[in-house]
């Protein structure tokens, strides 16, 4: 990333045309584009760890998922499973 915020593989040009996008966008828009992004990257995540454990329940998916973007330590605090760890997924939360 550039000191300017910018990524390394866009031009000066090219991101001042990208602000001025955003800068013209309704509130309501930049809202539902932020929680499209947010969707996709946890439509991601949980890809990935299908991947990883393709044996999972669709419950253990989402917890992994989230636990890559929450962290590991607030899994355990609130589900008391390590996703690191090789016990199998609690049925309680099946």
């Amino acid at each position: 990333m550039h000191p300017d915020g910018r990524p390394l593989d866009t031009t000066e040009e090219a991101w001042a045309i990208q602000l001025e996008l955003v800068r013209q966008m309704s509130m309501e828009e930049k809202s539902r584009r932020t929680w499209q992004m947010s969707a996709d990257a946890m439509a991601n995540a949980e890809a990935g760890v299908r991947m990883q454990y393709p044996d999972a329940s669709a419950m253990e998916v989402r917890v992994r998922a989230a636990a890559r973007h929450l962290g590991r330590d607030t899994v355990i605090r609130v589900y008391g499973w390590d996703p690191e760890s090789n016990e199998p997924f609690p049925s309680r939360f099946e």
